[in-house]
């Protein structure tokens, strides 16, 4: 293999674990109502923006800035819950992926008023001298990214696997009746869904900023990519986000390095399509039996 193609697998990874990030979102959501939520895209637009303005000021230190855009983006969705969801009589899967849209549209044209079209940036973490492994030279932040991203999937994972209010989140979804019968309330379990959902698409947002600039259109093009990266990994499965997100990296980043450039976002719409038509429950998913 040519150092060529290991750079550009490299790169991938870091750019599949952001996608992994915001498949992790999507499946935290469509494990709790099984329903998708195409606003995971405009959150991670939303934590890069809020952390850059919010560090633009000077008032702030990186940090600061980090956790502010951390808990905007968490409350933000926490209230798309209790003053949207909740309003819902019955809310149904497609009701809610139908209204999920519409938020984000509307969180969108809320960035853009209040933040302003311009891009921005954030800087990185540690530098920005490349570190040198061997013939590979790899970005500092690129490190961060991985590493961030790794710790939130193994964070995620525990929790739902070890912890009570995991476990009680799964049942709520798997079977909200039986659930509230042993006082757990399903309601309950989808508002943390949703904060769960947008901290984790805060987080993505914030690390990817110091690498490319974000802006209040970006968010569209990346919940795509992490729709596509849920799909291909297994939608509703955990270990499927990481899968999916590393798997679409790749592929984007070789696409691009060995083909062309204009083929980078075609990547995520062929993979789509391709898993649509010859495994819809991914790769690590599993085909469900329901009756009618």
């Amino acid at each position: 293999m040519s150092a060529e193609t290991l750079q550009l697998i490299v790169s991938g990874l870091s750019t599949g674990s952001i996608y992994g990030l915001i498949a992790l979102g999507f499946n935290v959501i469509f494990k709790s109502t099984d329903a998708l939520n195409f606003a995971q895209g405009e959150w991670v637009m939303m934590g890069g923006m809020v952390a850059a303005t919010v560090y633009a000021t000077g008032r702030f230190p990186l940090l600061a800035a980090c956790l502010a855009a951390l808990l905007c983006v968490t409350l933000v969705g926490l209230l798309s819950d209790l003053l949207v969801m909740r309003r819902l009589r019955r809310p149904t899967p497609l009701l809610i992926t139908l209204i999920s849209i519409g938020l984000a549209i509307c969180t969108k044209s809320l960035v853009m008023l209040l933040l302003g079209k311009n891009p921005a940036g954030l800087p990185t973490f540690s530098g920005e001298r490349p570190i040198r492994l061997g013939e590979l030279s790899v970005q500092p932040q690129t490190l961060w990214i991985v590493g961030i991203a790794a710790l939130v999937m193994i964070g995620a994972h525990l929790f739902f696997a070890r912890t009570v209010l995991g476990k009680a989140m799964r049942a709520a979804a798997a079977e909200p009746e039986a659930a509230s019968l042993v006082g757990i309330n399903p309601r309950t379990a989808m508002l943390i869904s949703f904060g769960i959902a947008a901290a984790v698409g805060a987080v993505a947002g914030i690390i990817i900023t110091p690498l490319t600039l974000t802006s209040f259109d970006h968010g569209t093009i990346l919940g795509f990519k992490g729709f596509s990266a849920a799909m291909l990994g297994g939608l509703g499965s955990l270990p499927g986000a990481v899968v999916g997100g590393l798997t679409l990296g790749v592929l984007e980043a070789l696409g691009s390095g060995l083909i062309s450039s204009a083929f980078k976002d075609a990547v995520a719409f062929i993979v789509l399509l391709a898993v649509l038509f010859l495994r819809p429950e991914g790769m690590l998913g599993r085909a469900r039996i329901e009756r009618v």
